[in-house]
């Protein structure tokens, strides 16, 4: 059984989600899934970038590109520097809401480049349901 700090943590989290319209569970895990892939990938990313460093080699297929990509969704260029988790996580709220609903999620979802694979099929319907920064 949770207790202590990690229950009251985690029962924050669902509170937030029900405060915000969400009450479906499993739509709760899949609106957390898609945060914990956009931090899985910077993490990994940071993890590559170390490992470069180290050796003194180049980045190998980064997915957060030198200079800018481009928004399909709302035709503007957006710095890959601003999709990293490390970087949004510290703007203040409503400008971090603002960059993962418009920017991150989009950019996940586009991650495949066209290519047909189970991971564009099944973001092809995902839908960022998380409808404003929390109070």
């Amino acid at each position: 059984m949770i207790t202590g700090e990690i229950k009251n943590r985690i029962d924050s989290i669902w509170d937030t989600f029900f405060a915000g319209g969400i009450t479906n569970p499993m739509t709760v895990l899949e609106q957390m899934t898609y945060l914990f892939f956009m931090k899985m990938l910077d993490d990994a990313q940071r993890t590559k970038e170390a490992n470069a460093n180290a050796w003194g080699t180049a980045l190998k297929d980064p997915t957060f590109k030198e200079g800018v990509w481009h928004n399909p969704d709302t035709d503007k260029d957006v710095p890959y520097e601003q999709l990293r988790w490390s970087v949004f996580r510290n703007m203040e709220a409503e400008a971090m809401y603002r960059t993962i609903s418009k920017d991150v999620f989009v950019f996940i979802k586009t991650l495949s480049d066209g290519r047909e694979s189970a991971y564009s099929r099944f973001m092809a319907n995902a839908t960022f349901m998380i409808q404003s920064h929390a109070p």
